[in-house]
């Protein structure tokens, strides 16, 4: 008979019981990943014709479709995070690497990560009384936006803290003993190695962007004109320009709308969209952090 050795497995129930609770609950997760994606798919692929991505939904012309919702959402991702990014990479590089820690570096900590837990009707209603009444943005697309950026700027602040702090400390000794300033070190040494973290929370924050409703409902409106392009270049950035102080409702809040009006078809194609843009996001997510990671 063999003596039980390390290189002899021993068979344990609890363990085995235990890997096919882990094994079950990861089935689950992608089941029901692939029960949602099936049956919004099932229930909306018919309303994902060309004209869909072309037209703007109108009862007097009789036409459906996303085009002013998806230039509007596009609109309300990049100024967001034009507004977002520097301030929360900013913000996360003044913690990481010029605050002493102590009590102010501790009270800016439970800031963030308080303003992570409220919820988005919050900063919605925060958004129309502060920015819309108080600053006259009223229902616009920038109004959206600055409310958004409040609601990311927690999420692109700790995920470049986390990767700041992933650099090693050798990094930073070597640059300052070979007489680097301080700053110098930090644009040189630093952000660069920092790059796939701070990038997952950029592209994190995106998807918090695409999915939002109840913020922008309260801020940036629902409406789906499109921009009137025409006249020469500088006519149309101008006029693109414009369109920020406007109201425009994005991909989410006409879901919310169709559903409203019980167009169940449209709000599926809308869901469709939304989905294809998440596993999109999700994906350049792995492909850019995967690379970096390797470089």
């Amino acid at each position: 008979m063999k003596e039980p050795t390390l290189y002899i497995k021993r068979k344990r129930p609890l363990e085995a019981f235990v890997m096919g609770i882990i094994y079950g609950a990861s089935a689950v997760s992608v089941l029901l990943l692939a029960g949602i994606i099936g049956y919004v798919f099932y229930h909306g692929f018919s309303a994902l014709k060309p004209e869909f991505f072309t037209n703007v939904t109108s009862e007097l012309k009789g036409t459906v479709g996303i085009a002013g919702n998806l230039i509007n959402t596009v609109y309300i991702i990049v100024i967001t995070l034009l507004i977002a990014t520097p301030v929360g990479v900013g913000g996360a590089i003044y913690l990481n690497e010029y605050a002493k820690p102590g009590r102010l570096v501790r009270m800016i900590e439970f800031t963030t990560e308080t303003l992570s837990g409220i919820p988005s009707v919050i900063f919605g209603l925060f958004g129309m009384v502060f920015f819309g009444a108080t600053l006259g943005l009223d229902y616009s697309i920038l109004n959206g936006c600055l409310t958004l950026s409040l609601m990311i700027l927690p999420l692109i602040v700790r995920n470049t803290q986390e990767a700041l702090r992933t650099v090693p400390d050798s990094y930073r000794s070597a640059a300052l003993g070979m007489g680097a300033a301080k700053w110098y070190m930090i644009r040189t040494v630093l952000l660069p190695s920092a790059v796939p973290g701070i990038l997952t929370g950029v592209i994190l924050a995106v998807g918090r962007i695409v999915g939002e409703s109840a913020a922008l409902l309260f801020t940036a409106g629902s409406a789906r004109a499109l921009p009137r392009l025409g006249g020469g270049l500088l006519k149309n950035l101008e006029r693109l320009w414009q369109k920020a102080g406007k109201p425009g409702g994005s991909l989410t809040i006409e879901l919310y709308l169709q559903m409203q009006n019980g167009e169940y078809e449209t709000a599926f194609g809308i869901g469709c969209v939304l989905i294809v843009i998440v596993l999109v996001i999700n994906g350049l997510l792995k492909l850019v952090t995967g690379k970096m990671t390797k470089q």
